[in-house]
């Protein structure tokens, strides 16, 4: 490969394996630098260790929560059952169905989960071919986020979204025949508002050619859809998805407003399979600060809204609710279900599974020091795409274990009886 010096990067990587190995042992305290309140540095290398390891660490580091004293760190579960050391817990059923309604292709996963958009561009072509072959080895999903869909994706193109933002970067005609799913991104909760924004400096020739852009110039997806202003709009979308894929489910991603409830209803009635509610908790370092925190509705609060609020109108059982925005770990994900949504959308607990530090130099070309959040050609290297699939895979089924035993020890026999169960959930001291 022109101008990248392999022996370096092969260098560089042997010793990133080696500290992602080493700092979850504990060997070397804790790193005083790394994470946030919502990421702390215990749970980024507790996610390490189950991406290394399949299973929660036993030498003390918290993998439940983190230590943002609100939200999902706040809310604890009222359990029945102190443990399962001595129960059979792996007939615990964890699977959803993506389809609620009596039309269209009936599609189900093994566990309430998939991965959410995260774009050629945004992330490396090895960050996205990691985490669709983790998807097809649990049989579940992931998107292609609104950057376009690289031709290395096809092969596995049974568990690959297609997204379609209001920017239309990469959309095609043949990309939307091979999606089970497609997924119209209105919104999202890191940028409600914003639309998408990707710096010239992560526009390389490569990302431009996928988006039909011009490289080294930065790209703006507008908010909202310019052809989308009601009800009719929206499913006229809906219509045309369904003209050019039949068969194809179709997920309205939207971000948490006050009136999202009512956002929630209009695309039921426009057509939409799975609502997907993407709260203020979600994004990488890319997204900006004031607009992750002062915007959006968080997602604890959005979930239990709209699932009321379907409820009160008679159509919950014949649409899917997926959450997003700061789900990291499993007992995140099993919260989200007991407010209410009937599964979730992970981010950036796959970048943390493949060593993500979070560190928010996301928006930089060559400012992730993993070679994540990059595609410069050299830094992609970092990251060999089977080996961060056998992480993302690890990580899965750690979740899925805990998931499992949270279900035992609530006394619940399937993670659909768990859905809109606040009355398990209680609002902990800080």
């Amino acid at each position: 490969m022109t101008g990248v010096h392999l022996p370096a990067v092969e260098k560089h990587r042997e010793h990133l394996r080696k500290g992602f190995h080493a700092w979850p042992s504990l060997a070397y305290g804790l790193p005083p630098a790394m994470g946030d309140a919502r990421w702390p540095a215990e749970l980024i290398l507790a996610t390490w260790y189950q991406a290394a390891n399949g299973e929660p660490p036993q030498n003390g580091l918290e993998y439940r929560k983190g230590k943002s004293g609100g939200g999902f760190d706040r809310l604890e579960f009222k359990y029945r059952l102190e443990n399962s050391a001595n129960a059979s817990i792996e007939n615990m059923d964890l699977s959803i169905p993506l389809n609620r309604r009596g039309t269209g292709k009936q599609i189900e996963i093994p566990v309430p989960w998939y991965g959410g958009g995260m774009s050629f561009g945004s992330v490396s072509e090895q960050v996205m071919l990691a985490r669709l072959m983790a998807a097809q080895a649990w049989n579940t999903y992931t998107s292609t986020g609104e950057g376009g869909y690289p031709e290395s994706l096809v092969r596995y193109k049974e568990h690959l979204i297609t997204q379609i933002a209001t920017g239309m970067f990469g959309v095609r005609e043949e990309t939307i025949q091979y999606a089970p799913i497609v997924e119209f991104k209105y919104a999202q909760g890191a940028k409600p508002g914003l639309g998408g924004h990707l710096l010239g400096d992560k526009t390389t020739l490569a990302v431009a050619k996928m988006r039909e852009s011009v490289p080294w110039v930065s790209l703006f997806s507008p908010f909202p859809f310019h052809s989308v202003y009601s009800v009719e709009d929206h499913k006229k979308h809906v219509d045309w998805v369904k003209t050019i894929q039949p068969q194809a489910l179709v997920s309205v991603k939207v971000s948490t407003p006050t009136d999202v409830d009512m956002v929630a209803v209009g695309s039921y009635y426009a057509g939409a399979n799975i609502i997907h509610l993407d709260g203020s908790y979600g994004g990488t370092g890319a997204a900006p600060e004031i607009a992750k925190k002062t915007i959006a509705m968080p997602t604890e609060l959005a979930i239990p809204k709209v699932h009321k609020y379907l409820l009160k109108e008679g159509i919950r059982d014949e649409v899917v609710v997926m959450a997003s925005g700061g789900i990291r770990t499993a007992d995140d994900i099993a919260k989200a279900i007991a407010l209410g949504a009937d599964g979730v959308v992970l981010g950036t607990a796959d970048l943390v599974a493949l060593s993500c530090t979070r560190c928010s130099n996301c928006e930089r070309g060559r400012g992730c020091p993993f070679g994540l959040t990059t595609t410069d050609p050299e830094l992609s290297l970092l990251l060999k795409a089977e080996e961060g699939a056998q992480q993302i895979s690890n990580l899965y089924r750690s979740f899925a274990g805990q998931l499992r035993e949270t279900l035992w020890r609530l006394e619940l026999d399937s993670i659909r009886d768990l859905r809109g169960r606040t009355d398990l959930l209680v609002y902990g001291a800080r």
